[in-house]
């Protein structure tokens, strides 16, 4: 079963979005228009000791969630479909994505004076200098993976160079990576726990480093970073490292494969943006809309309650589907047509809002839109040269490899890195 089968025959009472048959071809967004008119929300009951879930696939409800940490935890239960998520619930409540407030408000205090718009704003330069750099590297070729080659390395290196992490390092941050979403995607909390062992194992090193010789990298802040008068235990810095290099990196690299798979299989829409750079940031909106690379994140119920008059118990859990909600007709008119000219695409690509809404969408929305300007102007003509394929996830929405081939074109920059 693929997300290009015909949902319109399924009992819906049978679905259980946990199996991955649905999500072979990504998201079954058919799939998920049903269940927003029809059986909204949908109670997906699992087998054995795992309870079952409440699946939100409305754009108002997955909000409302969102906004209201107090009755919905992220502690509680985890943020994963199963207690079989991308790590063991205890140690994912020691990441600040499994937190709940004040504590996750203390630690994200942490990072948020980096993440501003003013700072991201600040990297412009030496992100266009990676594009500029990447776009070199394979352009006399005239074909490339965009996946591996561009998608991939753009992020990487960024986060790489704002950790303070050398750059001969990153590959190594992307098989770490890999294995996150890899562990989120089979429910293998086991093979994620052994990429954070590894991950404190090597920072082991540069964290030593840092406290002797410090720098303005993020590996320095957070070993100097205070938290109720208190310093960051060396758990607490693998944890935020592991969860910077994992959302810095996926969030940028799937979107970024996936809009430009769009833009080549609606090539009416990549004209608009050839030699119109003033359309690529509202363009990057609809990609992160068509694409949402994280499809859902859980919640658990601290108390009766309801969402929008449903009816939540204490105790159970709720899953938010944001690759529904950014495809809901309430939320965007023909929400099934990519038009990179839609006034202002609404999406839940970095959640529904609230405390946990993605601190480094700045970030990601800076790298997406010079990599477009760039890719837009320099090699226009982009098509598919072979199959792609994809991580079988219902959690991230992934390409693994896209060739493509082009016009060869000429390098731009000095060839020095």
């Amino acid at each position: 079963m693929t997300s290009t089968t015909d949902f319109t025959e399924l009992d819906l009472d049978k679905v259980d979005l946990t199996d991955l048959a649905y999500f072979q071809d990504g998201p079954p967004h058919q799939l998920f228009a049903r269940m927003r008119s029809e059986a909204n929300p949908h109670w997906n009951a699992l087998t054995g000791d795992e309870p079952g879930f409440w699946s939100f696939t409305k754009a108002t409800d997955i909000a409302a969630i969102s906004k209201d940490p107090a009755t919905f935890s992220s502690a509680r239960g985890g943020v994963f479909a199963t207690t079989r998520g991308a790590a063991p619930v205890e140690v994912l409540r020691e990441v600040i994505l499994g937190m709940d407030p004040p504590r996750h408000t203390a630690q994200r205090n942490v990072m948020q004076v980096v993440f501003t718009p003013k700072l991201m704003r600040q990297k412009e330069s030496a992100i266009r200098s990676i594009v500029t750099e990447l776009i070199d590297d394979v352009i006399e070729k005239g074909e490339c993976d965009f996946v591996d080659d561009i998608a991939v390395e753009l992020p990487l290196r960024v986060i790489a160079d704002m950790l303070g992490v050398p750059q001969e390092d990153r590959r190594q941050l992307f098989e770490w990576t890999n294995r996150l979403s890899y562990a989120a995607a089979t429910a293998d909390p086991d093979m994620g726990l052994g990429a954070l062992m590894e991950i404190s194992g090597y920072l082991t090193g540069i964290t030593a480093d840092r406290k002797a010789n410090p720098t303005d990298d993020l590996v320095s802040r957070l070993i100097t970073a205070e938290v109720d008068g208190e310093r960051l235990t060396e758990p607490e810095v693998t944890f935020f490292f592991g969860l910077l290099m994992f959302a810095g990196n996926d969030t940028t690299r799937n979107t970024a494969s996936g809009g430009m798979r769009a833009l080549i299989e609606n090539d009416a829409e990549r004209q608009k943006l050839i030699g119109n750079p003033a359309a690529i940031p509202n363009a990057i909106e609809e990609m992160l809309r068509w694409v949402n690379p994280v499809v859902y994140f859980s919640r658990t119920a601290q108390k009766d309650t309801d969402v929008n008059g449903h009816q939540i118990r204490e105790g159970e859990r709720v899953v938010m589907w944001y690759s529904a909600g950014s495809r809901d007709p309430e939320l965007n008119a023909e929400p099934d047509t990519f038009d990179v000219s839609r006034h202002r695409p609404m999406h839940q690509a970095f959640g529904g809002g609230g405390p946990h809404f993605c601190l480094g969408n700045a970030l990601a929305k800076l790298e997406l839109r010079v990599l477009f300007e760039e890719l837009t102007r320099r090699i226009p003509d982009m098509q598919f040269a072979g199959p792609i394929t994809r991580l079988t996830s219902n959690f991230s929405n992934e390409l693994t490899s896209m060739p493509v081939a082009f016009t060869p074109g000429q390098r731009e920059g000095t060839g020095i890195a």
